[in-house]
């Protein structure tokens, strides 16, 4: 059913995304490269400058109400800006917005009590601290968090976490993880066994085993993907968001938001590896005025790239406008849909940009093979394409069922 309710966006909108659109372009571009690239630490001197800058410009934290230190950006207005930021790998982090911390920023708005407010919200939100998410097990599917070997066992007001997890993003450089673990395992429904509890990682117990290889790079700080474990790691009962059991329902109303960023950023990197692939075709001559931009093929990729970009985007804030609307639960299979969708959008634009740019693409003389290697992932993440399919899939043909 068409839904024609509109989610009402501030006036002053406009003006504001040329205000980030020209601080991501003249501040972050000229230098991005050369953070991805590495090593991070040592341009976090700068960075930490940049989120100053941003804080002084009033653009900082756009998620965050006015009370925060935000904006107080909707769900649907923070995902023009989100597309904005996506165009440099350090937007989301310049302006406080990236992954997990956002995640675990609206995670504890809303579930945290008020210590865990005060004690790890409000540092977060400042940009004071940065967080990670422990959820993933090398030896369980990620695609189904219900199944989880990490336990969390209650002893005398203090949960003992046993477990490995991996892929915890930027657990190099994290003040504390929320760990989700298994508290209730004769729960009667597996959605009730788990639950998230916040782990400081100075904790004694906790262990940063190793930042993952990925794709042939390591990654370090804010960039990395790390193995983790947990091992008789002692956090007392106040720790715990929520109530025991509530796991997969936090985790539900994390990720559905979370899609949406993911998405928005996606769409970013597809706009700013489409202007490389464009000013690549018209400055590179095959011949004496004769540049590769005559070619039809490359005149198709830059096409087809253009009408996916465009539909992507249409789709994504389709439904960031009815999240807003009606929720995260109400809007499953659009989450679904953009999700692999999206996600395929983007593989093809970089993937186009690198064979435009020939030898140069596969270099790390540009964004385009860090972005290749680093958002192979998107695909995996966040429920790999072929659950999202399936699920969207048994969706639909449930309303043709006798």
């Amino acid at each position: 059913m068409l839904d024609f309710q509109k989610v009402k966006l501030r006036p002053e909108l406009p003006e504001l995304l040329e205000q980030y659109r020209d601080f991501v372009q003249k501040e972050l571009f000229p230098f991005d490269l050369a953070v991805v690239t590495g090593p991070f630490k040592s341009y976090l001197p700068q960075l930490q400058e940049l989120r100053k800058k941003a804080q002084k410009q009033k653009l900082f934290a756009p998620h965050l109400s006015g009370k925060e230190g935000g904006l107080g950006l909707n769900l649907l207005e923070f995902a023009y800006v989100s597309e904005l930021l996506g165009q440099s790998p350090i937007g989301h982090y310049v302006f406080n917005c990236h992954a997990p911390d956002i995640g675990n920023m609206e995670l504890l708005a809303h579930f945290g009590s008020p210590w865990q407010k005060k004690e790890f919200l409000e540092p977060l939100q400042k940009g004071e601290t940065r967080s990670c998410f422990a959820m993933t097990e090398p030896e369980n599917a990620g695609s189904n968090p219900v199944n989880l070997s990490t336990t969390a066992i209650l002893e005398e007001n203090h949960y003992l976490i046993n477990g490995r997890k991996w892929f915890t993003t930027a657990a190099d450089g994290a003040q504390f993880t929320i760990v989700m673990a298994v508290t209730n395992p004769e729960a009667s429904s597996p959605y009730e066994r788990a639950s998230m509890i916040i782990v400081p990682l100075d904790t004694p117990g906790f262990q940063l085993v190793r930042n993952i290889p990925v794709m042939g790079e390591a990654g370090e700080d804010y960039l990395s993907h790390g193995e983790v474990l947990f091992e008789k790691c002692r956090v007392p009962k106040e720790n715990l968001i929520g109530i025991e059991g509530m796991g997969f329902k936090l985790a539900q109303e994390r990720l559905g938001p979370g899609r949406i960023h993911h998405c928005m950023r996606w769409i970013g990197i597809c706009e700013r590896a489409l202007d490389l692939m464009c000013r690549r075709a018209s400055q590179r001559m095959l011949n004496p005025g004769k540049p590769l931009a005559e070619k039809q093929s490359v005149q198709n990729w830059i096409a087809e790239s253009r009408a996916e970009i465009n539909a992507s985007r249409l789709m994504v804030l389709d439904t960031a406008e009815k999240m807003q609307i009606h929720g995260a639960k109400a809007v499953k299979e659009e989450i679904s849909t953009i999700k692999f969708f999206v996600a395929k959008v983007l593989m093809q634009v970089i993937d186009r940009a690198i064979q435009v740019h020939g030898a140069l693409g596969v270099t790390d003389d540009t964004l385009l093979s860090f972005w290749y290697r680093h958002e192979r992932g998107a695909r995996i993440y966040d429920g790999p394409d072929e659950v999202h399919k399936a699920a969207l899939a048994r969706s639909i043909l449930k309303k043709y069922q006798s």
